[in-house]
């Protein structure tokens, strides 16, 4: 925490020269190891006072970082995230609680995001929404639940603060729409590397290669690869078919053994 209101207002600006969108984009593609790491955790687990510091743990190796919004029904999470979710829940842990913390808490290097089902959106209300989440340091949303179809007003309420609404594409998306997603996404496109839920290892056949190169070659943003990453194995597998990957549950169980969440994104990025 700042000592002054003064030093405060100097590291949180009101505006910035720069589209948070923009900055998200440009953090995925400067990763030093030549794909990002975008690191989950749900807010408020295991412990909701170790939520800021668990944040800047992360920080130190992330080149992004996604904090998932608790749900009572998270149905695009494997058990994992569910059970992480229903324990921050359990301890209080809201949308309204995250930004407040968020704002009142250091900003940390990497662009943060927030993962939201869209009840918790609804019940905020959208119109103030994109406002609490820059003054938060959020650079982007995404909501699984959300159609691309029916997100014309979150998406113009975020574009006018400069933040992103990250589209999700999956293996059996068409190529038509697949052009139309992409198109529409900001900071990156998040390709689900397979149809189901979260949390299930993903062994990087030939056909998901293809399906990344082939995202990645209509995307005009960078292209994350979500839902299974848990290896640097796999790391290696998916470099030069996406920009970055998205480590989700496999980051919340290190929390919730006590591990160090920094020292195993080491891992993936060094295969040691």
């Amino acid at each position: 925490m700042s000592d002054s209101a003064g030093e405060d207002a100097a590291t949180k600006p009101e505006k910035t020269t720069i589209c948070e969108h923009e900055r998200l984009s440009a953090a995925i593609r400067a990763a030093p190891s030549g794909i990002a790491l975008v690191a989950f955790l749900t807010a408020g687990f295991p412990r909701k006072e170790t939520f800021i510091s668990q944040l800047g743990e992360i920080a130190r190796e992330a080149d992004a970082i996604e904090i998932g919004v608790p749900f009572t029904d998270p149905m695009a999470d494997g058990i994992t995230i569910q059970r992480s979710s229903h324990a921050a829940l359990a301890q209080g842990v809201s949308l309204r609680w995250i930004l407040s913390a968020l704002t009142a808490a250091p900003r940390v290097r990497p662009p943060i995001l927030l993962m939201s089902y869209l009840n918790p959106l609804l019940a905020f209300g959208l119109t103030q929404l994109a406002g609490a989440c820059r003054l938060a340091g959020i650079s982007g949303l995404i909501v699984p639940d959300l159609p691309f179809d029916e997100d014309e007003a979150l998406r113009q309420a975020l574009s006018a603060e400069g933040l992103a609404l990250i589209q999700m594409v999956t293996p059996v998306t068409s190529d038509a729409r697949l052009r139309k997603v992409c198109a529409s996404s900001k900071g990156f496109v998040y390709a689900v590397t397979m149809t189901g839920t979260t949390g299930e290892s993903v062994s990087v056949p030939e056909e998901t290669a293809r399906y990344l190169d082939r995202v990645r070659a209509i995307a005009p943003a960078p292209v994350c690869a979500g839902f299974g990453i848990r290896s640097a194995e796999q790391v290696e597998k998916l470099r030069g078919h996406v920009d970055g990957v998205i480590v989700g549950s496999a980051l919340v169980e290190v929390l919730e053994r006590g591990e160090d969440p920094a020292a195993f994104l080491t891992t993936l990025r060094s295969g040691r």
